[in-house]
C-alpha cells in the first residue's frame, strides 16, 4: 500500500441504545496540544515509528508477538517497546513510558490490560501520538461498564486528536510497508503474498485466517485491519482512506454488524468511482431491531435483512460462503455493476467435462434465481462447425473428448461470442489436477474474451488453481462459492449518490404511535388511496353511519397496534342489529385481552373487494436509515416472509423490481390467463410510503399498511389498515 492522505468521506454513528452518537469533525477540530501531530492516515498504515505499549519480553505470549513480526516482516521504521518493568524486551531496549521515548511515535499499539487501558490512550493522546490500536477486549460488549470505557475513550479522543483502532482490535498489516502491527499468531508465517485486496474485519482472527487460505490459493493481499468495536475509526473511514492507493484493486470486508453506515457509504461510492469493486460478508443475524418493532414491516426487518438491503444500495456485492468472499473479488472486477432501472441480465452458459460436476453448478445456481441457458440453435451449429460434437442439452457437456485443449478451447471461443449468454462457467474434472494443460489451459487462453469466463475445479487440484489466480482468473474450489459469487455478481448494482438518500434517524425520546384515523390523515397528505372510515362512539353506536353493508367494525385506538390479536376486528357485519352485537363483542375482547385499555370508539369501514392483498412498510432502522418494504399481506405474513426490502426513497422502476421480488405478486400479474391486478398502483404507493424519508419534520419512524387491497389493472389500490408510530 502506498501512502495516501485523501480525506475520507463523512462520518456518523447511531448504535441505537448501545452507542452514543460522536463525530469525525469534532475529533479532527485540533487543539494547541495536537499541534504538529502527523496525519492519522498515514500514520495508521505507514508510520515512521511505532510504539508496544506492554510489550512482553516472551515471544510465545500474544503481547510478545507485535516486536518479532515487525522485525520479521522487513519494517524500516523506530520500533519502540514500551514496559515499565523491564529495561530490555526480547533482547531490546525497553521504554518505562511514551513520556521516556526520544520521540513521539506515530503509531502505538496498546497490549495492556483492559483496565490500564484507559489511562495509556490518555497518555498517548496528551502526548500527541496520532494513532492508537487497542488490543483489549472489556468494553461496548461487556455491558454499561464496558459502555463507560467506550465514552471514555471517545472523550479522550476528542479533547486530544489521537485516532483510535480498536478496541478488541487483533492489529494491522501493510504488506508494501513491511508493516505488520498484529498480535494475531498467523503472521509467524513466513512469506505471507502480495496482492491488490485491502481487508477490513470486525473479527481479528478472520485476518489471520484469510492470509492463511489466501496463501494456500495464491491470492495475496495489499493490506489487513482487524477494526474490532470501532469506538473511534471504523470500517467505513478507514478503507475511504487507502483508496487512492493505487497498490489496492478491491475490498473485502467482514462485518458482525453496522456502524456508521453513512460512513460505509461514502466509502462505497468513492470505490465505485474509482473502479474497485467491495466483497462484503456478514455475520450476526440479530432479532433484536424485530423484537422492537411494533409492526409487521419491523419484524420482518430484522438486522440481517436491513444490512442486505444497504449493502446492495451501496453497490457492495454480498456473499454467503467464506470460499466466495476469498475468490469473489476477480469476477466482480469482470462484472460491472448493473446502473439504476437497467434489467437484470442473468443468462450463465456452461461448458463442462463432467457432467456431474456441472449439475452441481446448476442446481446451486438454481437455488440462487440464476438461469442456466441452453445454447441456441446457431450455437450449436457454430460448435459442430468447429469440430465440436455434443448433444444439444442445457449444458455443453464434452465428456472426456473436452480434455483436449483444441476442444475446450474451439468451445470456448464459440461460447463466449454467443449473445443468449451473459456468463460462462467452464467446469473442469479430473484433468484440473492430473492434466491441467489440457482443459484448464484453455481457460487461462480464452480469459480475455468478450464476457466474463468463469472456472470451476471439480476435483481438488491446488496447482490448477493457483496458476488461475496468479492470472486472475475467476476460479472456485466449490460449486456453492461459485455460484454464491456469481449471483453477487448479477446482483450487484451501481450505489445511489448520497445525495438521493435520505439519512435521518430515530429521534430520541418518547415515540407515540397514532390511531388508525389519524394514520389515514397520514395517508392522504401523502398520496395513498384508503377506504372510506368514520369513527364512532363504541358505546352508543352509529344507527345512521352513511356507509354501505357489508361492513367491517375495529377497535379504534393507538394503544392496539394489532386489533385481531385482542378480538377487536368484526367482518361482514350486515345490518345494523349485526353493527351493534359487534360493539358489544369487540369491548368485550378487548376487555378481556387488555383491561387495561378501555374502548371508547369503534372504527367502521365497508368491505371492499380485491384480487389480492400486500403489505406496504417504511421504517427508520437506527443503524442505516430509512428502508421501504413490500411484501405478501394479511394475518400470515411474518410467516411466510416473502419480501422485498430498499433503501427510502425508491423510484417507480426501484419499485417495480421490488415487485417481481415478492413471488405472492406474481399471481397477480395475469398469472396463466388469470386476471392482473394493479401492480402499477402498487409501485405507485410503494415510492409514495417511501418518500416519508423526505419528510423529516412529519417525524415519522415506522409506518405500515397492511393489508393494500390490490384491485383489477387499472382500478387502483386501497389501504383498509394502516399503522404509524412517531418519533
Amino acid at each position: 500500500m502506498s501512502n495516501s492522505t485523501r480525506e475520507p468521506g463523512s462520518e456518523s454513528e447511531k448504535n441505537g441504545e448501545s452507542r452514543q452518537a460522536h463525530e469525525a469533525s469534532s475529533t479532527n477540530a485540533a487543539t494547541a496540544e495536537t499541534a504538529g501531530r502527523a496525519d492519522w492516515r498515514r500514520a495508521l498504515f505507514h508510520p515512521r515509528s511505532v510504539a508496544i505499549y506492554g510489550a512482553s519480553d516472551d515471544p510465545a505470549k500474544t503481547s510478545g508477538r507485535p516486536v518479532p513480526f515487525l522485525h520479521k516482516a522487513g519494517y524500516r521504521g523506530k520500533i519502540y517497546p514500551i514496559n515499565s518493568r523491564r529495561d530490555t524486551v526480547q533482547g531490546e531496549r525497553a521504554w518505562p513510558s511514551i513520556a521516556a521515548l526520544p520521540e513521539v511515535p506515530e503509531h502505538v499499539y496498546i497490549l495492556a490490560p483492559t483496565e490500564a487501558v484507559i489511562d495509556a490512550v490518555d497518555e498517548c493522546g496528551r502526548a500527541g501520538v496520532s494513532v492508537v490500536t487497542i488490543l483489549a477486549s472489556g468494553f461496548s460488549e461487556a455491558g454499561a461498564e464496558g459502555l463507560a470505557r467506550d465514552d471514555k475513550l471517545r472523550e479522550i479522543s476528542h479533547r486530544t486528536g489521537v485516532r483510535i483502532v480498536g478496541p478488541s482490535s487483533l492489529g494491522l498489516v501493510n504488506v508494501a510497508a513491511h508493516l505488520v502491527l498484529s498480535a494475531n499468531a498467523a503472521f509467524a508465517e513466513p512469506d505471507m503474498p502480495g496482492g491488490k485486496i485491502f481487508v477490513a474485519s470486525h473479527s481479528g482472527s478472520m485476518i489471520g485466517a484469510l492470509v492463511s487460505r489466501g496463501k494456500e490459493r495464491g491470492i495475496g493481499f495489499a493490506g489487513l485491519v482487524s477494526v474490532g468495536n470501532e469506538v473511534d475509526l471504523g470500517i467505513g473511514e478507514i478503507c475511504a482512506a487507502t483508496l487512492d492507493d493505487p497498490e489496492i484493486g478491491g475490498y473485502l470486508l467482514f462485518l458482525e454488524t453496522l456502524r456508521r453506515a453513512d460512513a460505509i457509504r461514502d466509502f462505497a461510492l468513492g470505490a465505485a468511482a474509482r473502479g474497485k469493486p467491495v466483497i462484503a460478508y456478514k455475520l450476526g443475524r440479530s432479532a433484536q431491531a424485530a423484537g422492537l418493532a411494533v409492526s409487521h414491516t419491523g419484524a420482518l426487518a430484522g438486522e440481517d435483512d436491513v444490512t442486505d438491503a444497504f449493502l446492495k444500495d451501496c453497490g457492495i456485492a454480498r456473499v454467503d460462503t467464506l470460499e466466495g468472499l476469498i475468490e469473489g473479488l476477480p469476477l466482480l472486477s469482470r462484472v460491472a455493476p448493473r446502473s439504476a432501472n437497467t434489467p437484470r441480465q442473468r443468462r450463465v452458459g456452461v461448458v463442462t467435462t463432467t457432467g456431474g460436476g456441472a449439475a452441481m453448478v446448476v442446481d446451486q445456481l438454481g437455488v440462487r434465481g440464476v438461469t442456466v441457458q441452453k445454447p441456441s440453435t446457431e450455437t450449436f451449429e457454430k460448435l459442430t462447425a468447429a469440430g465440436v460434437q455434443v448433444s444439444e442439452g442445457t449444458i455443453v457437456d464434452l465428456t472426456l473428448a473436452g480434455t483436449r485443449y483444441t476442444v475446450m478451447k474451439a468451445t470456448l471461443d464459440v461460447m463466449m461470442a454467443a449473445p443468449e449468454f451473459d456468463l460462462v462457467v467452464a467446469v473442469v474434472g479430473s484433468s484440473a489436477r492430473y492434466h491441467p494443460d489440457l482443459a484448464v489451459r484453455p481457460i487461462l487462453d480464452s480469459i480475455d474474451g468478450p464476457k466474463p469466463l468463469v472456472a470451476f475445479l471439480v476435483p481438488e487440484a491446488h496447482a490448477a488453481l493457483v496458476t488461475l489466480a496468479q492470472a486472475g482468473v475467476p476460479a472456485f474450489r466449490t460449486p456453492e462459492a461459485c455460484a454464491d459469487v456469481i449471483a453477487a455478481a448479477f446482483a450487484r448494482c451501481v450505489p445511489r449518490p448520497a445525495n438521493s438518500l435520505a439519512r435521518n434517524v430515530p429521534p430520541d425520546g418518547a415515540d407515540r404511535m397514532l390511531d388508525e384515523m389519524e394514520a389515514y390523515a397520514l395517508l392522504d397528505r401523502i398520496g395513498v388511496p384508503h377506504a372510506a372510515a368514520v369513527a364512532v362512539d363504541a358505546v352508543n353506536g352509529a344507527p345512521n353511519v352513511a356507509l354501505a353493508y357489508p361492513m367491517v367494525a375495529k377497535v379504534l385506538s393507538a394503544a392496539i397496534a394489532h386489533k385481531t390479536d385482542v378480538g377487536g376486528v368484526v367482518l361482514g357485519i350486515r345490518d345494523a342489529q349485526e353493527l351493534a352485537r359487534a360493539l358489544v363483542q369487540i369491548r368485550e375482547n378487548v376487555a378481556r385481552h387488555l383491561p387495561q385499555a378501555p374502548v371508547e370508539r369503534i372504527l367502521l369501514q365497508s368491505m371492499e373487494k380485491s384480487l389480492g392483498e400486500v403489505l406496504v412498510g417504511y421504517r427508520v432502522d437506527p443503524q442505516v436509515g430509512p428502508i421501504v418494504m413490500l411484501a405478501a399481506g394479511g394475518v400470515l405474513t411474518e410467516i411466510y416472509r416473502d419480501r422485498s426490502m430498499r433503501m427510502a426513497p425508491v423510484d417507480l422502476d426501484t419499485a417495480r423490481e421490488m415487485i417481481g421480488e415478492v413471488k405472492a405478486l406474481q399471481a397477480l400479474a395475469g398469472y396463466r390467463g388469470k386476471p392482473a391486478g394493479d401492480l402499477e398502483a402498487v409501485a405507485t404507493a410503494l415510492v409514495a410510503l417511501s418518500q416519508l424519508a423526505c419528510h423529516p419534520e412529519l417525524n415519522v419512524v415506522e409506518a405500515e399498511i397492511n393489508p393494500l387491497l390490490v384491485r383489477h389493472a387499472g382500478e387502483g389500490v386501497l389501504a383498509v389498515d394502516a399503522l404509524v408510530r412517531l418519533g
